[in-house]
């Protein structure tokens, strides 16, 4: 049913995506997907990473250790983003498409001050992707 699955993460907040982290290799191994770790980073140095490319190894690192943890095979996608607030769900769509996902399982901030920056990417994603989407709240 699905190939490939995209699953966007924002690694300054990798310990809080453990339950949609645990769905997204359940469905991978359910379905022999690959999975896709996108993560969106801009070009000045942050808390992160003082570079694009150091971003794009702790990226790589991550997708690998999930792959391990799940049994599933993974890569990882990295979006290079001039201003996130303004451009992140146009990004995000584009790579859904470029990557060629079918299914995007992304994890959802509890509602608060979070929800400021993150909310309406996975409605964006739903109302304008060919892929499906599912959000794992918590």
């Amino acid at each position: 049913m699905f190939n490939k699955i995209v699953s966007p993460v924002d690694l300054a907040h990798a310990g809080k995506l453990e339950k949609a982290m645990a769905v997204t290799g359940d469905l991978a191994r359910s379905y022999g997907a690959e999975v896709c770790f996108v993560g969106v980073t801009g070009a000045t140095p942050s808390e992160l990473a003082r570079t694009p490319d150091e971003y794009r190894k702790q990226l790589e690192a991550f997708a690998a250790e999930q792959g391990t943890k799940f049994g599933v095979s993974t890569s990882s996608h990295v979006i290079v983003s001039h201003d996130p607030a303004v451009q992140m769900n146009q990004e995000l769509e584009d790579a859904v498409t470029e990557i060629g996902a079918d299914l995007v399982v992304m994890a959802t901030h509890p509602p608060g001050v979070s929800d400021y920056f993150w909310s309406g990417h996975g409605a964006h994603l739903a109302a304008h992707s060919k892929a499906s989407v599912m959000l794992i709240r918590g």
